[in-house]
């Protein structure tokens, strides 16, 4: 069956290429959970170490290589981060932050996104679990975990929707350093902006979003927004209603995804499995089961292509941990029972102590129709394509190293290569801003609030060949190897793109950032 009509990825097979042991590894770092956003706040971090528990109880960490991230340095940030923006992150703290009200305001920084205890190593620990899980899966593993990532709303200058590193760019950068195409896919209920913002002029990286659209945080996401330049059709929405059902989210999934899997053929993918999609979540508005949630993650297993694995929203945290647990039992072929053994935070679970919960019987306002009018845009968006862009060839940028420890086991090696920095400062375009900006009602996750987005740069200036350093857990090391030449973020840039301002002139417009509460 042709993989576009959903066929050739719908199962795991037991035998055969796909039923093979996948290689896992997963990034856990036990003082994830102790970060606190603050009294109120849906954001929750302790959701990470529920998860966590859950996956020893079912057993599942001795199934996979459990590693404890190296925080990312300033430097890593700043691959695609403004340095003043990191610098900002790096010295505020709740005591300091009335002195800094102008740069509060500037980077977007105070509701949604508060200032807290332990911010900025926060920040270290997530982003470095997911550009860890992707120098993993550039040397050999096939699956790769982070369920502290995903936080795909930050942009370079500031920070958006409780996101203020974006993770999954930095990964993706990361990934691009082996692989011609990466793909990003994001299944959260909110528009992946940060993301396809970052790459919106490339045909390296094809980022494909399924959320809600329509007066709902971030108001971007638009089926119409396609990509620009040589990103033109390698940005794929999917905008979708109040009370989509697994039957209905699959209908699209299935075809879009096989479609671009065989089009775009990535050397990668990135799975950003945002759990507020879920039925019940406290900001979200869909009806998946978890179940319906993990097909998608099972769907992309099942091409055997190198698989980046990141948590993002999620704000019912009971339901957050048993969706990420079963996620994680996905990736290792497990079927995990649904009967919940006792744990930790057992009492979260209750009255029925269960993995799975049932969807509601709200209203799925997605039509058949509105559907079908979906798919087909879609999948001719698609047609419109070249399969498996070609590239040229050059040298790989210099390695990334990151000496990751296993759990609970110290490792004194520390980072090397301290020239092998790649600085991020190109302009991305921002199409269709006029029907954008008429969005003046969709502003934050927790209630209304007037904010200044910055326009989005992605694009970095070669990197100094790397001084020759230590080894790196398994054999990461910065050998030279031919890789298409715009392997390297380099090759996002565009003709005239200047280096990013640090004053507010460089700005483009007000428009939307947030979200109200349903």
């Amino acid at each position: 069956m042709d993989a576009s009509a959903g066929g050739g990825g719908n199962s795991l097979p037991t035998t055969g290429a796909d039923g093979s042991k996948r290689r896992v590894c997963y990034f856990y770092d036990a003082e994830v959970g102790n970060y606190y956003y603050g009294q109120g706040h849906p954001m929750k971090p302790h959701r990470i170490r529920m998860t966590h528990a859950l996956l020893g109880r079912y057993g599942l960490l001795d199934q996979m290589q459990v590693l404890r991230p190296h925080p990312a340095r300033d430097r890593d940030l700043c691959r695609f981060h403004a340095d003043d923006y990191v610098a900002f992150l790096r010295s505020v703290t709740p005591e300091t932050q009335q002195d800094q009200i102008r740069a509060l305001k500037r980077f977007n920084v105070g509701e949604d996104c508060p200032v807290f205890d332990g911010l900025y190593s926060f920040c270290q620990t997530y982003a470095g679990g997911s550009v860890g899980g992707a120098v993993k899966l550039n040397h050999g593993h096939d699956i790769a975990i982070n369920w502290a990532g995903g936080l795909h709303h930050a942009k370079k200058c500031e920070a958006s929707g409780f996101c203020y590193v974006n993770d999954i760019v930095l990964a993706i950068l990361e990934l691009l350093k082996y692989h011609q195409r990466v793909l990003y896919v994001d299944i959260d209920i909110h528009h992946g902006d940060g993301v396809e913002e970052a790459f919106y002029t490339t045909d390296r990286v094809m980022t494909v979003s399924f959320h809600k659209f329509g007066d709902y945080f971030p108001g971007t996401g638009d089926i119409r927004d396609v990509g620009h330049s040589k990103g033109k059709y390698y940005s794929l929405n999917v905008p979708l209603d109040d009370g989509i059902d697994d039957e209905s989210y699959q209908s699209l999934f299935k075809p879009i995804m096989g479609k671009v899997m065989e089009v775009f053929n990535p050397g990668a993918v990135v799975l950003q499995c945002g759990a507020d999609s879920l039925s019940g979540d406290r900001l979200g508005c869909f009806n998946l089961s978890i179940k319906g949630h993990a097909e998608c993650v099972r769907f992309m297993r099942s091409f055997n292509v190198p698989l980046l694995l990141l948590g993002g929203g999620g704000y019912t945290i009971r339901n957050v941990a048993r969706c990420w647990c079963y996620e994680t039992g996905v990736a290792l072929g497990h079927e995990l029972t649904d009967k919940m053994p006792p744990n930790e935070y057992y009492e979260y679970f209750g009255p029925d102590y269960t993995l799975h919960v049932a969807p509601s019987n709200m209203e799925n306002k997605n039509t058949r129709h509105q559907l079908d009018d979906i798919r087909s845009k879609l999948l001719d968006n698609l047609s419109k394509l070249r399969h498996a862009p070609s590239v040229q060839f050059q040298e790989r940028p210099p390695e990334t190293e990151l000496p990751e420890q296993d759990e609970d086991k110290e490792n004194p090696d520390e980072r090397h290569d301290a020239d092998s920095d790649v600085e991020m400062n190109d302009a991305k375009p921002l199409e269709d801003s006029g029907r954008r900006s008429s969005i003046q009602n969709v502003r934050m996750k927790k209630e209304p609030a007037e904010t200044e987005a910055t326009d989005m740069y992605v694009n970095s200036v070669a990197a100094e060949h790397s001084r020759g350093s230590g080894p790196v857990a398994d054999g990461v090391g910065s050998s030279k190897q031919t890789l298409p030449n715009d392997a390297s973020p380099m090759a996002i840039e565009e003709p005239g793109a200047q280096k990013v301002e640090t004053e507010s002139s460089n700005k483009l417009q007000d428009q939307p950032t947030m979200h109200q509460k349903p």
